[in-house]
């Protein structure tokens, strides 16, 4: 199967720093949304994309070998962040992968980053969020339109770097020509709604300008946290990234302000 994608990220207008970082290289696309803020949240989401990246250039990939790179990452953010800070990370994504000689999509999820599918004009969200409003939407004491609002919608129960290495979720996808993969951080899902999303990814083509579109729109929404979106495309050439290792973030020395104590937000 070959793919083509493309990248984008922005931080915001709110926040003062990007904590946000991707990875776009084939066999896997993901994004990661760290938490903690300056030397914190930032080397958590570089360091989770550090090891997975070990998995880029392999014409596929497997479960086992997406839980030992969660595993490495948890351990490595624990050691490099160091005691004292409370640090962080979501990861989204998907890798290409086989099941009886065919190819098929595997989506990863800890956090509440998120994977869509995109298929035959309909937009669908593959991964679930891990977060104290998602607990109260299965449990059926919120509304799905109430969690959009709830204040403590940002407030998630598993991320990499936060304590044991955390077991993510897996969906095993069969993989169609026309499908359009999209892993973004929460920043895209709190400013735009499915229905915008899903016309941004019908509207734009090529990869790489449906990723930047989806961004551009959500900074112009609002922007109040950083924005990150990668966007994954079957086709029937040559498989190109359009990264081949992380996406850009904007430096800068300051902090950002930080996150209530014994709150884990993204």
């Amino acid at each position: 199967m070959h793919t083509t994608a493309g990248s984008a990220t922005d931080i915001g207008r709110v926040r003062r720093l990007n904590e946000d970082t991707a990875l776009v290289h084939a066999p896997v696309f993901l994004v990661a949304d760290g938490m903690g803020g300056h030397s914190a949240g930032d080397v958590a989401s570089r360091v989770a994309v550090e090891e997975f990246f070990q998995l880029a250039g392999r014409p596929v990939t497997t479960h086992e070998d997406i839980q030992r790179c969660v595993e490495r990452a948890a351990a490595r953010v624990r050691v490099t962040v160091g005691s004292g800070r409370t640090a962080g990370t979501t990861v989204a994504g998907v890798a290409v992968t086989s099941h009886d000689g065919e190819p098929y999509w595997l989506v990863f999820n800890v956090g509440d980053s998120r994977v869509y599918r995109l298929a035959d004009g309909a937009l669908e969200q593959i991964s679930v969020d891990h977060s104290v409003v998602q607990e109260l939407v299965d449990a059926g004491r919120l509304s799905p339109q109430d969690a959009e609002r709830h204040p403590e919608r940002h407030i998630i129960t598993r991320a990499i770097g936060t304590g044991p290495a955390p077991s993510p979720d897996y969906w095993l996808l069969p993989a169609a020509p026309a499908d359009r993969m999209l892993c973004c951080t929460d920043g895209l899902t709190q400013e735009l709604d499915d229905e915008a999303i899903r016309f941004l990814l019908m509207d734009q083509p090529d990869a790489q300008e449906a990723a930047q579109a989806l961004v551009r729109a959500a900074v112009e929404a609002g922007g109040r946290d950083n924005v990150t979106a990668v966007v994954v495309d079957v086709t029937d050439g040559g498989c190109r990234a359009v990264d081949d290792a992380t996406v850009e973030r904007p430096g800068t020395s300051a902090d950002r302000p930080r996150d209530p104590d014994g709150a884990v937000t993204a």
